[in-house]
């Protein structure tokens, strides 16, 4: 597991908007492109933008983002299937369960809750399994744990 740490909070909604808007438009600065970013983001993607197929595209706006800023998606950098997805089905149990209603406080709560733990996927997923190329360039099935 990584070493502790304290997540970054959002004061208000329009900060996780202009993240979420920032993604899709290729405009987010990449500093700005945190785990805190990553998990509003998401969030926001599943329920802010129910016009968009979280499951079908998030594959595609990540890498496309991550090239705009002048990253790389290959087989050591950049956009992660397995990881994106074990976060994927972390916030849709997250949001099951939550009573928080405001955006910006049902981020902060999924930031402060097991399933916005930095080392969340490491409970279904064993590390040489999740830090392999085969996790990286597509999903690849958890071996210690099924998802959520």
């Amino acid at each position: 597991m990584t070493t502790e740490y304290s997540p970054r909070l959002f004061e208000r909604d329009f900060e996780i908007h202009a993240i979420g808007n920032g993604l899709l438009a290729h405009t987010l600065p990449r500093a700005a492109w945190t785990h805190e970013a990553h998990l509003g983001a998401c969030l926001w993607l599943l329920t802010e933008r129910p016009d968009i197929d979280v499951d079908a595209r998030i594959a595609a706006i990540i890498s496309r983002y991550n090239e705009s800023v002048g990253g790389i998606n290959d087989d050591t950098q950049g956009y992660h299937d397995s990881i994106t997805r074990a976060y994927i089905a972390g916030v849709r149990l997250f949001l099951s369960e939550t009573a928080e209603t405001g955006l910006a406080a049902r981020v902060n709560a999924l930031l402060l809750s097991p399933m916005g733990d930095r080392d969340w996927p490491l409970r279904f997923y064993s590390r040489d399994l999740l830090f392999s190329v085969a996790a990286r360039r597509g999903f690849v099935e958890p071996d210690r744990a099924p998802l959520p």
